[in-house]
This record gives C-alpha cells, structure tokens and sequence, in this order.
C-alpha cells in the first residue's frame, strides 16, 4: 500500500516521467499501475507501469517499500532479521539494474532497514550518502501541521523538527521550534495565544503517537508516507538541496557516530550532502542519544 500510494501521489504531483512498480506479485503490481494509469489523464502527462528489475535500468531514484509482515507471536529481532534477508535480495537485484540511482528506504523500522540497505550498497561501491531512509519527514510534517492548527498559521511557515529513530524514542525539538524567526514562547505572546505544558505534551503525544492511531482505526498508514515520499524524490530529482529530516547514517556528531537516524540534512541530487546538527538543549541531547543507543542496539543484535 505505500509503494502503491507513493506512485499515485508521485503522479498526481507531477514528479518524475516514468514510475516502474517492481513486485513478486506481479499480477498485483500490473492492477495497481493500471489503476494508477487511469487517474493521469486528470494529473500530469507520466508513464507508470509494472515490470521487473532490469526495467530499473537508467532509473535516478528507487524507492523501497517492500519487506514481510510481523507473524503472531514473532519477535522485532525475528521480524528484522526476515527483512534483512529480504533486502539482501532486493539491494543487489535494484543496484545490478541502476547502479546511479539513490535508494530511498521507505519500509519499516526504516532507520534499521536504511542502515542495512547501505551495508549491501557498499558492497556495489555506492556511498551511504546515496542511501537514505523517508526517516522522521512525516513525523516533522505532523509537528509542524499541529502546531501550525494551534496557532492558526500556515504549517509552511512553521519550522520545527523531529529527529532521531522514526518511533517511540524520536525527539520533538521544541528549543528550536520558530514561527516568522521568533520562537514558540514569543509567537504565543505576540499571538495572545498561549502554550501551555499540557499542549505540548498532547502535540507530544499526537505526533509521537500518530501511526498507531491511524493503524487501529484503519490498519495501515499510507497517504501522509506516500505524500512525504513524493515531496524527497521531487527534491532528489531536480537537485533542490532542500532541507529535510530524512534518515542517513549519521558522522560527525557525538554519540551518533556510524548510526543511521533522523537529522535536518540538505539533500539534493546524489542523495545527502551535508547534516546539520541542531543546537540541543541537555534533555533533548540526551534523549537523541537514547534514541540512537536504540537504532545501535537492533544493528549490533542483528550482527549477532
């Protein structure tokens, strides 16, 4: 459903030429890029139709949403370890066809499955800045959006982030959060509008804890994904060096070293060319580094 509703949203935005839907199921990858066909004629002039890996062939970007289901009863370490395999199978497969493309992990936990695309794109010689991961994009489109809704203004002019592990131990960067260059205490004062502890934690709590609301009414998160991944692909097609909370393996900054995490990055054309490390306040440094020691944890437990 994500790869799916990322190429409908690819094609209502006009991103791209030609969209290839690669699948074991093809007979569901050929109905979903007819299905999608359909709808062109009301959005913009693109190609999208189902084939196999060699049909990657001169592709710039690939997205991989693909991986297994949890099983009843199945462990996270179980679960990852299947996606492992599953990847070892689909990296290579992609890379062999479109050796140029930058990879865009998509498929969840994605900081893991991102880190672990980039282990078997080194093998091909492709730097892991080529390799990243949709990360916390939704997540900070989320904080922006509920804070924009609090304070009555457009979220486009929100600036705020989230970073870390796109999951429970992701950090809302309330220090740095800006309105028109003024920060969220000063905005609500101009405003006349207040923002309360208790406001911020139930923004917390809406941002951190959104998926798992959409899931238990709907059972999946797709069109807010499928939206984020349509904006970084338009982003890495035309060079934009736009900046965005995508996930990348992380250097250069303490405690991060080496692990693949959610930071505002500029992204452009060959994938991420440069991270920007925020001015954190002591909690909020503390718990990016709880929320790296996580991603470490499930790579290194992998590795065992």
């Amino acid at each position: 459903m994500v790869g799916a509703t990322s190429a409908y949203a690819l094609v209502m935005s006009g991103v791209g030429r030609e969209i290839v839907l690669v699948d074991l199921n093809k007979a569901r990858a050929e109905a979903e890029a007819n299905d999608i066909f359909h709808a062109v004629p009301f959005a913009h002039p693109l190609t999208i139709r189902a084939g196999d890996y060699s049909d990657l062939k001169g592709a710039r970007v690939v997205v991989i949403a693909g991986g297994v289901a949890q099983k009843p009863g199945e462990s996270r370490l179980q679960l990852l370890q299947r996606n492992s395999d599953v990847f070892h199978q689909i990296v290579p497969s992609v890379l062999k066809n479109a050796p140029e493309a930058v990879l865009l992990v998509v498929s969840n936990p994605v900081d893991i499955m991102t880190q672990l695309a980039a282990d078997f794109a080194a093998e091909f010689g492709v730097p892991s800045c080529r390799v990243i991961g949709s990360g916390t994009t939704l997540d900070t489109a989320r904080f922006r959006t509920l804070l924009g809704r609090h304070f009555d203004v457009d979220p486009q002019h929100v600036h705020a982030y989230v970073i870390g592990e796109h999951g429970d131990s992701e950090v809302l960067v309330w220090s740095q959060a800006t309105i028109a260059g003024l920060d969220l205490d000063t905005f609500a004062t101009v405003q006349g509008k207040s923002l309360t502890n208790a406001k911020r934690l139930e923004i917390d709590e809406n941002v951190r804890r959104a998926a798992y609301q959409i899931i238990n009414g709907k059972g999946a998160t797709y069109y807010g994904i499928g939206s984020a991944v349509a904006r970084i692909v338009d982003v890495l097609l035309h060079d934009q060096r736009a900046i965005l909370t995508v996930c990348s393996r992380i250097h250069g900054v303490p405690g991060c070293e080496e692990v693949t995490l959610a930071l505002p990055h500029i992204v452009g054309g060959q994938g991420v060319l440069a991270t920007l490390p925020l001015p954190l306040t002591a909690e909020e440094g503390d718990a990016l580094q709880k929320s790296a020691s996580i991603v470490r944890e499930a790579i290194n437990s992998l590795k065992a």
